[in-house]
């Protein structure tokens, strides 16, 4: 059962998949990724791209998000996400875009709500060619200059420790899942605070 774990929808039921085909970012996960990034999540722009169900984004609007963009290319997944929002209202922070993250660029309406300050990043555990996605994302109409990139994958893939501006500052491991954070390469407080040796 998937459900809001923290802020103003904290408890929050939320629609999930009944099948095997989508797989939402577990409770564990997205527990461990908003405590660490409690700090930056309020009034942050938030790009969620290959978001399923939209867990992420959901849980960022719950703790006090400014906007949140969801893309996927999955009718099924954006219908869920849908109804979820939904039952929320249909709030107004939310945009749901259908559309492919490796082309994420020749999308206008993406471009038209950045730069973003996180950007999550959660596709099929089988993608391994993330050089490309990563260097469109570190593009300055993408990420804001302190913004994070986070990419969920499975953990014995191999990721690039730097693409085009961006370099890794951190990574995280929970059972087969594995969070890569990117940030710009340049140095600054808000950088230096999140990131740790890997």
């Amino acid at each position: 059962m998937l459900r809001v774990i923290a802020g103003s929808q904290k408890g929050r039921r939320l629609q999930g998949p009944t099948g095997n085909h989508i797989r939402p970012t577990s409770g564990r996960v997205r527990e461990a990724l908003f405590s660490i990034l409690a700090d930056h999540v309020p009034q942050a722009r938030v790009l969620d791209l290959c978001c399923g169900v939209g867990t992420i984004g959901l849980e960022a609007l719950s703790r006090g998000a400014a906007r949140v963009v969801f893309v996927d290319h999955h009718q099924d997944s954006l219908l869920l996400l849908r109804r979820n929002l939904a039952q929320w209202g249909n709030p107004e922070e939310a945009t749901v875009l259908c559309g492919d993250a490796w082309k994420i660029r020749q999308i206008p309406q993406v471009l038209y709500s950045g730069p973003y300050d996180m950007i999550y990043v959660d596709p099929p555990y089988r993608q391994h060619d993330f050089l490309p996605l990563l260097c469109d994302l570190g593009h300055e109409r993408m990420l804001s200059p302190q913004g994070t990139i986070i990419v969920e994958h499975f953990w014995k893939t191999d990721m690039p420790s730097f693409a085009s501006s961006l370099k890794v500052s951190r990574t995280q491991r929970y059972g087969d899942t594995m969070l890569t954070f990117y940030q710009p390469t340049f140095d600054s407080h808000a950088n230096r605070r999140l990131s740790r040796d890997v």
